[in-house]
């Protein structure tokens, strides 16, 4: 089984549930309150290996107690943590996240700006035998040697365009074979048009896949050779959104890699994004290939 590599960012979230967010500052007590994994990359990494895939994890923690949790909760998972590099004197990433009773989050992150950004460690010749590679772009250096040895070597490359990612995403659009977006990250490209011009235009960079999530209203696509289509959002119980998109990511990267087509693809990240959706946390609720497969069966 050929590994995907999933570069980026990695966290520690404390989750809180409450019954609504309230208007003003004030005291409001937690109905229930977890420990999760967290992180873009990690989410996706952990989504991969709850469907039973390979995938190894090209990350950076500190080597404080928060870093130690973030490999234990990714060893946990499956995930291949050999290149989860733990700086000294560093802080590890950690997010409060805050849902409420519709499963709405507001989430507080902090990341240490002073973590190494050096990729240079990196095992680029795993990328060769590897069926993907998927970056968060929360690790311009990293993503940058893993993009650019992957484009070389024809191995697919898959960007989970969401804010966040700077100045650099027209950039790296241009070294991504699928460039999945956030509603908020499209609408923020500096291009011209309605939603499908957009991704049109994204087409045009180089692409062979130009999508975007719109939460309950499902995922819309363009890709080359006049592919196009709209997969509906599965209808599930919604405890927590944290972490959906990035198990879409994860599962779409996956089913690429198992040589599913393209609807398909986008019919197995919409069910795994709508089943993690059923429990707190962003991993808590993410499933195994049976749990996908009955859910599938049954809608």
């Amino acid at each position: 089984m050929k590994p995907i590599v999933c570069v980026g960012h990695a966290a520690l979230d404390h989750v809180y549930r409450i019954e609504a967010f309230p208007p003003t500052p004030t005291k409001v007590r937690s109905l229930e309150h977890i420990e999760s994994g967290g992180g873009m990359a990690a989410n996706a990494a952990a989504a991969i290996a709850r469907l039973g895939g390979h995938v190894e994890l090209w990350s950076r923690t500190g080597a404080d107690a928060a870093g130690h949790r973030i490999h234990a909760l990714l060893e946990g998972d499956g995930v291949d943590v050999r290149y989860v590099m733990v700086h000294e004197g560093a802080r590890s990433s950690t997010s409060a996240v805050i849902v409420d009773a519709k499963g709405d989050r507001l989430i507080i992150g902090e990341r240490d700006h002073a973590m190494p950004m050096d990729a240079g460690w990196l095992p680029l010749e795993h990328i060769a035998g590897a069926a993907a590679v998927l970056s968060d772009l929360r690790w311009i250096e990293g993503t940058n040697a893993a993009f650019k040895t992957a484009r070389e070597k024809g191995v697919a490359t898959i960007l989970d365009a969401d804010l966040g990612g700077g100045g650099h995403l027209e950039d790296f659009l241009r070294l991504a074979d699928y460039a999945i977006f956030s509603a908020p990250a499209l609408a923020a490209l500096p291009v011209d048009g309605d939603e499908m011009a957009r991704l049109e235009a994204v087409l045009a960079m180089g692409t062979v896949h130009a999508g975007v999530t719109r939460g309950a209203e499902g995922y819309t696509w363009v890709g080359k050779g006049g592919d196009r289509g709209h997969q509906p959002a599965f209808a599930t119980e919604v405890v927590d959104t944290t972490g959906a998109g990035d198990a879409f990511h994860g599962a779409f990267a996956w089913a690429l890699a198992e040589g599913k087509p393209t609807a398909e693809c986008a019919r197995i990240a919409s069910a795994v994004s709508a089943i993690k959706c059923r429990r707190l946390g962003a991993r808590a609720g993410l499933p195994t290939r049976e749990e996908l497969e009955a859910f599938l069966a049954s809608n």
